[in-house]
């Protein structure tokens, strides 16, 4: 079987690796390692239960680089986290840390990047060689429906693991495309300079998810 996550001392982006090492020394107590998806608990379904994927851009420095799991203590985690309560996607309280009682439903989480950046930008070459884990990952998600797209990166690198030309499936914000089979939703990323300059409102945000719930419930 094909990885679906780089293991701990993934050495595929020298740039990320000296990254994750310097942050190793300085910061013994964080995950500092590549952060892998999460799907809801086994008794909740599993991968088998994921009907709905939101796809990020990287780990945040002392966000889910610091907890390991998925926008956990990141700034766009509050907002994120809280819309996905409010639309049935996840249930519990979110409080920033993996031992809280947040659980996910019919969703799963990951990242294009799943290695924390340096200033939260990845580039080029890294994007490349961590998108092999994404369409491992997709494959073993057999009732995926509808994919939630975080920022123009995690859009476009969605669409080229699932072999679509990006110039036919053009980034804006609500936008919904057809790839490869899969409805396709695109969002602002809901970073704080993002939600800060009103570039991503709360209720913008919303909108997004209720498009997916809409969608999803009609399928049923």
């Amino acid at each position: 079987m094909s990885a679906t996550e780089p293991g701990r001392d993934c050495p595929l982006c020298p740039r990320l690796t000296d990254f994750r090492h310097m942050h190793r020394e300085q910061n013994p107590e964080f995950f500092n390692a590549p952060v892998p998806s999460w799907y809801p608990a086994e008794q909740k379904g599993g991968k088998d239960a994921v009907r709905l994927l939101v796809v990020g851009l990287a780990p945040g420095l002392k966000g889910a680089n610091k907890t390991g799991r998925p926008f956990t203590g990141d700034y766009a985690g509050d907002l994120l986290y809280e819309t996905l309560v409010s639309f049935n996607f996840a249930e519990g309280r979110y409080g920033a840390d993996p031992a809280d009682s947040l659980k996910l439903v019919d969703c799963g989480i990951t990242n294009a990047v799943r290695c924390v950046p340096p200033q939260n930008k990845p580039i080029g070459e890294e994007i490349n060689n961590c998108r092999p884990f994404l369409i491992n990952s997709l494959e073993e998600l057999p009732n995926l429906e509808i994919l939630v797209t975080l920022g123009k990166i995690a859009h476009d690198t969605l669409a080229r693991a699932l072999g679509v030309r990006v110039a036919s499936v053009p980034f804006a914000h609500n936008a919904v495309h057809d790839m490869a089979g899969r409805t396709v939703i695109s969002s602002y990323h809901c970073s704080r300079y993002n939600t800060n300059t009103n570039r991503l409102t709360p209720t913008m945000f919303a909108n997004v998810f209720i498009r997916a719930r809409g969608l999803l419930d009609n399928r049923r």
